[in-house]
């Protein structure tokens, strides 16, 4: 029995176009799981070492990449007037907010942006917030620099944030502009516990290695089916 290769432009076409988006897309899944375990390791070496103190840094011209996912030591006191909600923040499977405050160095203008914790939304009304105990007074916290909070989909245009306000998403730029005041380039994930009732139970960037590498097998499982299937629908039996 003889077989012969019958050479077609469409399929080929088809083909080509295929394992093109599925070596494309599996590489960059591969990419975005490399970029977590990078993640993971520095996460792992930063939180293992000393916690620094602000003071020690260089204050405003702080670089965010040099000191992300070291733990600080800041001293200072809550801004109580200045309380931002971030909204859908869901912590195990329960609607709920971020609440972040500035916080203001000790014997500086300086403030840090810091994410004291989760609470969960009023089921009611989602604007009623519970009452929160902030500490008066000059205290010591400590927490994990970040060089944000991460983001959520967000559709138009953000506003500007505002004391008590609710909002999608939150940047430091926007919150110094928004406030007046002197911000470092961090925010300040807490891990202090303040008495509050809130939860500091942060999420862990580095997850979702294996979610990428899935993804990454099933893109490279196209591109292999869509050239078998190209090879075998272009092989036809010949006759004696």
């Amino acid at each position: 029995m003889r077989f012969t290769f019958r050479f077609r432009l469409v399929p080929f076409v088809a083909a080509a176009i295929a394992v093109a988006l599925g070596l494309s897309l599996g590489q960059w899944q591969t990419r975005r799981a490399a970029e977590k375990i990078a993640i993971e390791q520095k996460l792992n070496e930063r939180q293992a070492a000393a916690a620094m103190k602000f003071n020690e840094l260089s204050g405003s011209a702080l670089n965010p990449d040099d000191i992300e996912y070291h733990r600080l030591l800041i001293k200072g006191e809550f801004l109580r007037d200045w309380p931002v909600y971030l909204d859908n923040r869901p912590h195990n499977g329960v609607a709920g907010f971020y609440l972040l405050m500035p916080f203001k160095l000790a014997g500086s203008q300086l403030h840090v942006l810091v994410a004291r914790g989760w609470i969960p939304r009023n089921v009611a009304d989602r604007t009623k917030m519970p009452a929160i105990v902030t500490p008066s007074g000059e205290i010591q916290i400590e927490g994990v620099a970040r060089r944000d909070i991460g983001h959520v989909m967000q559709l138009g245009e953000i506003d500007p944030p505002r004391p008590q306000a609710i909002v999608q998403n939150l940047d430091v730029t926007g919150f110094a502009a928004a406030s007046g005041l002197q911000m470092s380039p961090i925010v300040l994930e807490q891990l202090t516990d303040t008495n509050d009732g809130l939860v500091r139970d942060w999420p862990v960037p580095s997850t979702g290695v294996d979610k990428h590498r899935g993804y990454a097998f099933q893109w490279y499982g196209l591109a292999a089916m869509a050239f078998i299937f190209f090879v075998v629908t272009g092989i036809r039996r010949g006759t004696k």
